[in-house]
């Protein structure tokens, strides 16, 4: 951790130009997942040629290498720096909710800079933050994971252990974040069968529980990435209450929301995971 401290402490110029090194390393020599991703970026936009996809392709794992060194950065960047990197757009939409005494829900999806964006928002939005997370196998990992997460003060919450916290702290205002797009991998996972970016995708149904044991208003964090090492985000309320058990309209405009965002800046997004390593189930 020391030494990452180390590196972490080196200006964005020559942290770019490491990411630089590793894009050539990723993409060009080791070929990092290539296959995987050409395969999720076809099957997403059947649509596109292949110079398109190529070009897709190779931002991608430009973003991917500039994730890997803003993800150090945290260990040691300043408040004022990040928050002129990460600009919330309109947080006065969430004072309203502060007054109330009103606790919320944010979505959002493996759009780059995800960790950027749960670190800026504890002290650049009214309320502060509570993100649920799933600990990775690797003890370091963890450790370093939530050390960046939690240095400017957000609160982290086990996946396993969200409906306990919510009861835990349901007197404190704050907002429940979750990054709701990956894979629900483990069998006891509740999945929501869709269609999204062409293909049969399945969904955590966990967020739509969350909003319905909560009651709480859903906003989306609709982020953009106007040029290298700046990220914009606009908070957009796609669910209010009331809402009921077996409804999944909230989860439906978290995917539409998802899928928007996708289509407007296809490199941002992490086409290196296994999205889609199940299919749907054949109904009875």
């Amino acid at each position: 951790m020391f030494f990452l401290q180390i590196l972490s402490r080196l200006p964005f110029s020559i942290l770019y130009l490491f990411s630089d090194f590793l894009f050539f390393v990723t993409y060009r020599v080791i070929r990092y997942r290539r296959d995987l991703v050409i395969k999720n970026l076809k099957n997403s936009f059947p649509e596109a040629d292949a110079k398109t996809i190529g070009k897709y392709e190779k931002e991608f794992y430009s973003n991917l290498c500039d994730y890997a060194v803003e993800t150090l950065k945290l260990l040691t960047i300043k408040k004022e720096d990040l928050r002129k990197r990460m600009r919330y757009l309109n947080p006065e939409i969430i004072e309203p909710f502060k007054e109330k005494r009103q606790s919320i829900i944010y979505v959002t999806s493996h759009q780059f800079n995800w960790e950027w964006l749960v670190a800026a928002g504890n002290f650049s939005l009214p309320i502060s933050v509570d993100f649920v997370y799933q600990p990775p196998s690797s003890e370091f990992f963890n450790q370093f994971s939530l050390k960046l997460r939690t240095r400017f003060g957000a609160y982290p919450i086990k996946r396993a252990e969200v409906a306990r916290e919510i009861i835990k702290r349901k007197e404190i205002v704050r907002g429940v974040a979750i990054v709701a797009d990956q894979f629900p991998g483990h069998d006891n996972d509740k999945r929501y069968w869709t269609t999204f970016l062409n293909q049969d995708t399945a969904f955590f149904q966990g967020i739509n529980q969350l909003a319905y044991m909560t009651q709480y208003p859903v906003f989306f964090a609709k982020m953009k990435h106007p040029k290298r090492g700046h990220y914009e985000i606009e908070l957009v309320k796609i669910a209010e209450p009331p809402y009921q058990k077996d409804n999944f309209d909230m989860i439906e405009s978290y995917i539409r929301a998802t899928e928007e965002v996708i289509k407007s800046d296809p490199s941002g997004w992490l086409w290196s995971h296994n999205r889609w390593k199940k299919k749907r189930p054949k109904e009875v």
